[in-house]
């Protein structure tokens, strides 16, 4: 193993939408879900939405079908093979649910290149319906996180991830997200992890009002081609690079960071201005 653990968020950061609105609105039944989203936290939405759905005739196997259409780029399809080729060990923490993740992943053949996926729980009942459960029960508890939803906090489950592996030997991590929950996590890496923030998300906009609160090296991103670019980019600075210091950013946001200064180094980053300290 290369000693990297690559740890992505699902929805629009390994697929090109989010799950549960693709599904929601291929199935016909935005409108009902856009009514039911205000008075109820999303998680339950969702699995209120696939009793509906369910007592209106629609099937596991339409729910499926429905999954299967979300768009996934070759790009990323290439990163997650490339990645794993290099000896990752790749993750998963989304909060989208096991069923969605699965079924998608095991339509592109991908499914046994990730090792863990953390998400919200999901089962077939007995009468055929698709329950889907907060992967923390906030009706027992907070999880205690201001920006995380009640459902699910990932920092709690990225330190996990990481003590975990740490446990078995060095490692550095590397985190992709986009949405307002990937910012929690994205706190727990340490100096000589790296963050991959889809640029122009809520993760992105968070880091730039709260920089100092990121220990990790960022390195944002915009197109798909941006994503399998960059990541392949650090992997490889880890594994012949001898692990170059983590601080090493491009950004056009003004995150606090010492930039180092070889100029092989950062010629494969990405190309936006770089803003001096």
């Amino acid at each position: 193993m290369a000693g990297i653990v690559v740890i992505f968020d699902f929805d629009k950061t390994l697929i090109d939408c989010d799950s549960d609105n693709w599904l929601i609105d291929q199935l016909g039944a935005t409108d009902r879900f856009d009514e039911l989203l205000p008075t109820m936290p999303w998680n339950t939405v969702m699995d209120t939405m696939m009793k509906e759905l369910h007592s209106q005739g629609i099937t596991i196997d339409d729910i499926a079908d429905g999954l299967k259409t979300a768009p996934m780029h070759p790009s990323t399809i290439a990163i997650i093979k490339a990645a794993y080729a290099l000896g990752c060990d790749l993750r998963i923490v989304s909060d989208a649910n096991i069923f969605f993740i699965e079924t998608i992943l095991k339509h592109h053949g991908l499914i046994d290149y990730f090792s863990e996926i953390n998400t919200n729980p999901s089962f077939v009942d007995e009468v055929g319906r698709l329950r889907i459960l907060p992967y923390h029960d906030f009706n027992i508890s907070s999880h205690g996180c201001d920006i995380c939803p009640p459902n699910m906090c990932k920092g709690p489950v990225v330190e996990r991830i990481m003590a975990s592996a740490l446990a078995d030997g060095n490692k550095q991590f590397i985190y992709l997200g986009d949405g307002k929950g990937d910012f929690c996590p994205s706190t727990k890496l340490r100096e000589e992890d790296f963050v991959m923030p889809r640029k122009d998300y809520p993760v992105w906009e968070l880091m730039c009002s709260n920089p100092v609160l990121i220990k990790a090296g960022i390195h944002e991103w915009s197109s798909w081609e941006d994503e399998e670019r960059i990541l392949l980019h650090l992997i490889g600075e880890i594994i012949f690079a001898d692990g170059l210091p983590s601080s090493l950013i491009a950004s056009d946001c003004k995150f606090q960071t010492n930039l180092i200064s070889s100029e092989e180094s950062l010629q494969h980053t990405i190309s936006v201005p770089r803003i001096p300290c």
